[in-house]
């Protein structure tokens, strides 16, 4: 019997009584403290006591407000943004913000407005963003023009607007942004076009419309930062209306569902009798595309032909000497010299992103393009077993390249001798083929970030960085080490610049004391999603001042000799581990309790032992570890008896003694 005696005399001594300390739940979700919350669709039907008067942006959407006035938001006077959106708001009274001096930004999108008094946006000294989209707006002498001399941008989309002619009386000189998508515009006149012409680099959006005329000379030496005509049927219908004016960027795109005309050389040919650097063409089909289909645009420095159905461009397009940036998105090309690239000379940007046929690089396609600086061929169905000299020929300017997503792809050493002034390069999610030893990064000692997430690397090859003298972030996410541990010795001891390092997802289980020890600048490292305890965390013992994701590992215990790791940490995310909360990981609560400041994802960091405390957030348990007052009392007991058992023992000795002399 003597076991589970002193078994239970050792659970009542040392039993620990736990306490959860839960704090009152509050309707709104506090972002920031004392100024951001969001109070959306919580069924409010005013505002709740519970925010504080400090309160600067407040979403309140899909709530019931039928009715706002003075006295809806009178005592968030520091408010800076306010969101509606959705609220069934029909009336706004006079003055309703006048004690709110700060407020640049309000958002009533989605309300049924019946009335908007003359003075109800009075009060703010620089409203600067209104939001009236889907409000049922006809007519746009609705809007209350007082107040507005500050304003920058207005929204007024999917309402039911005819005419963009704005009152005489509204102040434009601020005006920067004016939104009139999905209305009900067919016409353009002179006179709707003269009542912007107080507003200098305007954005005017009219996607959505489908213009169908334009008076002659409506825009004629009008000048805009940005113009949007989407959806509409006739093209050539924009195009001569414009005629004689400026903007820097003309998107003329379509959509899925929408009635549109083939293009043709004639339809783009009022590009000519305009001035713009940008044009997007996007969804459009082209009508016997040809060298003179591009006869207008030789002034562009910026062409999107995204998803236009292009099998290849023409040869023999002349002129386009100015074009900086060309878009080839969501098309079908073959092989790469299909775009013909000699045609554009003065590129710096190509994307050819998310090609629908399987996409073959050639040999020298882009040899032509001295001056590119970003490459985009991810999702392009790409397989090669030797990329990728050939194909990035005479490249030697290239400073971004994205081959993410794509098939297999083999790496030899050198594999991007020929751009050696790569900054970045992404291979995320494209299953690389590199031997050991090569070294196929060898040559790109001026790279500073690299993507080789979901690669399925050999991540034995301790060559495979190799070159890399300034690389700052490295993701390996996703790859998979031998046996599940970093070792002392491994690929990343040749990356000393490293700055930023993600493995997270890689099935790790330890990482070895000294693995990261040749990581001097580390200053952010992501180690979630793997199956790391606690003892792994020795091997950050010489960084400091970093950024530490160990959110979802195994982490039930951390040793109270490795805190002041932590301690010399910025940042720590603990989140998601099964994290013990009994009195054995008291010195790991006591130190995340006294370090909040310090810790991210607090709501997920949660109990997972003992059953009692499951879910309960980690600095909300409350532990006493020590001698309970029943422990004492048992204590004092066993000590009194023992001690006369002691006695007891002591005197049937000495007698035992004396009777055998």
């Amino acid at each position: 019997m003597a076991p589970p005696v002193s078994c239970f005399l050792f659970v009542v001594l040392f039993s620990a009584s736990c306490k959860v300390i839960t704090s009152l739940d509050k309707n709104c979700t506090e972002k920031e403290a004392n100024k951001t919350y969001n109070c959306e669709n919580l069924g409010l039907r005013g505002i709740p006591d519970t925010l504080p008067n400090t309160t600067e942006v407040l979403e309140f959407g899909f709530n019931f407000l039928p009715t706002i006035q003075v006295t809806t938001f009178s005592r968030l006077i520091d408010l800076i943004f306010l969101d509606l959106t959705r609220c069934q708001i029909n009336w706004v009274h006079e003055n309703t913000f006048q004690s709110h001096h700060q407020l640049n930004t309000i958002v009533l999108t989605g309300n049924p407005l019946i009335f908007m008094a003359e003075t109800s946006l009075n009060g703010p000294t620089s409203l600067k963003h209104l939001f009236l989209i889907q409000t049922g707006l006809s007519n746009l002498q609705f809007i209350p023009v007082h107040n507005l001399e500050n304003l920058e941008s207005l929204y007024l989309g999917s309402n039911h607007i005819s005419s963009i002619k704005l009152p005489v009386n509204f102040p434009t000189q601020n005006l920067k942004v004016l939104d009139f998508q999905n209305n009900a515009i067919h016409y353009l006149s002179t006179q709707d076009v003269n009542s912007l012409k107080q507003a200098t680099n305007l954005s005017l959006n009219c996607n959505g419309n489908n213009i169908k005329d334009i008076e002659p000379g409506a825009f004629h030496s009008k000048v805009f930062q940005s113009l949007k005509f989407g959806g509409t049927f006739d093209l050539s219908v924009i195009l001569k209306g414009l005629q004689n004016s400026t903007t820097q960027s003309l998107w003329l795109g379509t959509y899925e569902d929408t009635d549109k005309r083939d293009l043709t050389s004639d339809m783009l040919a009022g590009l000519c009798d305009m001035s713009v650097e940008s044009i997007n063409l996007q969804k459009h089909h082209f009508s016997n595309l040809s060298a003179t289909t591009f006869r207008c645009f030789t002034r562009l420095q910026e062409l999107d032909l995204t998803e236009t159905h292009l099998r290849e461009l023409p040869s023999g397009i002349e002129g386009m000497n100015s074009l900086k940036k060309l878009v080839l998105n969501v098309n079908n090309f073959d092989q790469l010299c299909q775009i013909n690239a000699a045609s554009f000379p003065t590129l710096t940007d190509l994307y050819i992103k998310g090609n629908l046929r399987k996409l073959d690089l050639g040999v020298g396609c882009l040899e032509k393009l001295e001056n590119l600086q970003r490459l985009d061929l991810s999702h392009s169905n790409i397989e090669t077993s030797d990329c990728c000299n050939l194909p990035l020929k005479n490249l030697s300017h290239l400073q971004y390249l994205n081959l993410s997503y794509n098939m297999p792809i083999g790496l030899r050493s050198e594999a991007f001798k020929e751009c050696p002034k790569l900054q970045l390069l992404d291979l995320a999610f494209t299953h690389l083929h590199v031997k050991a030893p090569q070294r196929p990064f060898q040559s790109l000692s001026h790279l500073q970030a690299l993507n080789l997430s979901h690669c399925l690397l050999n991540t034995s090859n301790q060559h495979l960085l190799q070159g890399l003298l300034d690389l700052r972030y490295l993701n390996l996410q996703g790859n998979r080490f031998q046996d599940g541990s970093i070792s002392k010795t491994n690929l990343l001891q040749t990356v000393g610049s490293l700055e930023i390092l993600i493995l997270s997802s890689c099935e790790l289980l330890s990482v070895d004391q000294e693995a990261f020890h040749s990581l001097g600048k580390m200053r952010h490292i992501d180690l979630s999603h793997n199956s790391l305890t606690g003892n792994s965390i020795s091997a950050l013992s010489h960084l400091k001042g970093t950024y530490l994701n160990l959110a979802a590992n195994s982490i039930r215990i951390i040793p109270p000799h490795l805190l002041p790791i932590l301690s010399q940490q910025s940042t720590i995310n603990l989140s998601h581990n099964p994290l013990d909360c009994t009195c054995s990981n008291i010195h790991f609560i006591t130190w995340y309790k006294e370090n909040l400041h310090k810790l991210e994802g607090s709501e997920e960091t949660v109990c997972a032992n003992p059953p009692s405390l499951t879910g309960v957030k980690l600095s909300e348990v409350k532990l006493s570890c020590g001698i309970t007052a029943v422990g004492i009392f048992f204590l004092v007991v066993f000590s009194f008896l023992l001690t006369i058992l002691l006695i007891f023992s002591v005197k049937f000795l000495l007698r035992w003694k004396y009777q055998h002399i």
